[in-house]
């Protein structure tokens, strides 16, 4: 199965060669770049240039890029002003949909297959105006993608507007059939469960974002380090048209310390792919 870390992980300093060097040394043979200006800034040519040949060196491949989710200006990814393409006031949502364009120029210069974004900032109740504003953004975005050979993958994110079911009932709608849908199983566990979360999204799904947590606060632990029943998380994965790769989105503990987290996410991977090997075996008994 494929290994992908997201640089969430990372994301509250500037990334550096030897945070993607230690990814590669970890056995991760993709990242997924958080798009966060104070974490990379995806507007410089120069910074993309970079980054192009610290994977290079890594021996790393770029598989999706995090839609930036607010302007931030700081250091990390803390402190910046929101932004929504679900915004019904018409000049902001422009302004958070040429966002959103900037951070996916870099398939220009460093090919990726996916660009995972939210539908808002998780306070947008489902509603008429919300989801006329988001289609609105959609439109301009998917055209805007497939032109980089790039798709969209709408995440799970808690609130209304981006609940799985609200997702499976608002992509028929928009009839912009390039769009798929990226199911984030943290999020997934504190809302209506794995499962009964997974099973609207389950024909769009391409891409995933794995995370542990303690039942009440999305915490991004390494996977087995929480609640989650990852026996089932990896039976219901399994259950999607196409085979998912395990993105994980870990946080970086507050005392610091990434690198302890890389070596147990490299034990998580391990573990993942026993149970996803195991299961035919359970299932022909």
């Amino acid at each position: 199965m494929r290994r992908v870390l997201s640089t969430y992980l990372f994301s509250n300093q500037p990334l550096q060669r030897d945070m993607l060097a230690a990814v590669g040394r970890a056995g991760i043979g993709e990242i997924e770049l958080f798009s966060a200006t104070g974490h990379f800034n995806y507007r410089s040519e120069e910074h993309v240039r970079e980054l192009q040949h610290w994977l290079e060196a890594a021996k790393l491949s770029l598989h999706s890029v995090h839609a930036p989710m607010d302007r931030s200006t700081g250091r990390g990814r803390e402190g910046g002003a929101p932004i929504s393409i679900s915004e019904p006031d018409k000049l902001r949502r422009i302004e958070a949909v040429d966002e959103l364009k900037w951070a996916m120029e870099m398939a220009e210069q460093i090919p990726f297959r996916y660009f995972v974004l939210h539908l808002g900032t998780g306070r947008e109740p489902l509603d008429a105006r919300h989801q006329d504003a988001a289609f609105n953004s959609l439109e301009y975005l998917v055209v805007f993608a497939k032109q980089r050979q790039v798709m969209l993958a709408i995440e799970n994110t808690p609130g209304e507007l981006s609940s799985p079911q609200a997702l499976a009932e608002f992509l028929p709608q928009t009839r912009l059939s390039d769009l798929r849908l990226c199911f984030d199983v943290g999020h997934a566990s504190l809302e209506d469960g794995i499962q009964a979360s997974f099973d609207p999204m389950r024909e769009r799904v391409v891409t995933t974002h794995l995370h542990d947590n303690l039942g009440e606060h999305d915490d991004h632990l390494v996977p087995f380090e929480g609640k989650i029943d990852w026996q089932a998380v990896m039976q219901t994965l399994a259950e999607a048209p196409v085979e998912l790769p395990l993105v994980f989105e870990l946080k970086e503990p507050a005392n610091g310390g990434w690198q302890n987290v890389l070596d147990r996410a490299a034990l998580a991977y391990a573990r993942l792919e026993k149970l996803a090997e195991e299961r035919p075996a359970a299932e022909t008994d």
